[in-house]
């Protein structure tokens, strides 16, 4: 859910970054570019330069300001302290999304409007996807790993093995210590594979 409400932020930052380079504001159009993160991350996050980035945002660009906050505002339906609030906060950026003029979080509202039941059950009985997301990116990144391998077995052995939370010990292999050789000069280069 609040991915939809990333994604909408980011289709009203586009269109004004479209509608911007339409009428030739080359600055506003440069300044709604580098908007891009400091609307994205949650405002704990920020960086200072983020925050006084947001702050110019919310002095000069009223339609992205407020599709910030509409995103904001829905994070806050997770962060709720019982049912009820949480039930409260739903209803009241249902009401506010679908009279904000921006068109991506109209539909946004239109489209959780219709998952609303399903949104209120997860959060009473506090479902989260959080997991299933970890995992998936970690396969992804085993995946970028196994890359060279030869088949798919092997990425499966090793997605089994890193995600399956098991330590096994592995058997020590003694490496050998190298000697330094009487031609070399340096007794610490030899040991550290010089020459």
């Amino acid at each position: 859910m609040i991915a939809l409400a990333t994604d909408a932020l980011d289709e009203v930052r586009r269109e004004l970054w479209r509608e911007a380079r339409r009428e030739k504001n080359l600055a506003l159009a440069k300044d709604l570019k580098g908007a891009r993160f400091c609307v994205w991350k949650n405002p704990e996050n920020l960086t200072d330069r983020q925050q006084a980035k947001l702050a110019s945002i919310q002095a000069l660009n009223g339609p992205l300001y407020r599709a910030y906050l509409l995103k904001e505002q829905l994070r806050q339906i997770y962060r709720a302290t019982s049912y009820t609030e949480a039930e409260a906060l739903l209803d009241g950026w249902l009401s506010w999304a679908r009279r904000c003029r921006l068109p991506a979080f109209v539909k946004l509202a239109r489209t959780i409007t219709a998952q609303r039941d399903g949104i209120l059950a997860a959060v009473r009985l506090g479902l989260s996807n959080a997991r299933v997301e970890q995992i998936n990116t970690q396969i992804r990144l085993i995946t970028r790993r196994a890359f060279g391998f030869h088949s798919a077995q092997a990425l499966i052995a090793l997605a089994m093995l890193t995600l399956s939370g098991l330590c096994r010990a592995l058997p020590a292999t003694p490496t050998p210590v190298k000697r330094p050789t009487e031609t070399s000069g340096d007794p610490d280069n030899a040991a550290r594979g010089g020459s």
